[in-house]
């Protein structure tokens, strides 16, 4: 497997995030679904990783810059098939090393708050990531819980 910088040109990449948002949008209400979409992912200040086992994608994820010092973790995503394989452990670790050598101190995410997201709250718990207030826009919401680690 190989994590490369996406430059979200490729079918696979784009068919992966696709699936990612219409899945986060069918299970989180409107309003609290906080995945960006194609266009917000190319946005300056974005970067996204995918995981690559040969030709296929099986992972993807991303930071959006906050500040010079505080970044958020964007769009985790590992394709349905390999769910709970280590892809995201593996793409979790390279993202957190990349953030600390760009010089972030401190690296946050906002996910649901739904069963459906344990697993992903649990990784990041593994991670060292503790929970905390709204960082940035967000706003209390029944629907979110966030998270912050300090790098």
């Amino acid at each position: 497997m190989e994590i490369v910088v996406d430059d979200l040109s490729g079918p696979r990449i784009i068919e992966l995030l696709d699936e990612h948002v219409q899945e986060m949008r069918s299970i989180t209400p409107r309003e609290s679904a906080h995945a960006l979409d194609l266009e917000d992912l190319r946005k300056p200040g974005v970067t996204v990783w995918s995981v690559r086992d040969g030709d296929a994608v099986v992972g993807v994820g991303a930071i959006k810059e906050l500040d010079p010092f505080h970044a958020e973790l964007k769009s985790m995503r590992t394709t349905s098939k390999l769910k709970r394989s280590g892809i995201a452990s593996l793409l979790l670790e390279h993202i957190i090393t990349e953030a600390t050598a760009r010089g972030f101190t401190r690296l946050s995410l906002e996910t649901g708050s739904a069963d459906f997201f344990l697993p992903a709250r649990r990784l990041y718990e593994r991670f060292g990531f503790t929970y905390c207030a709204p960082f940035a826009d967000y706003q209390p919401d029944p629907n979110s819980v966030h998270m912050t680690k300090t790098l």
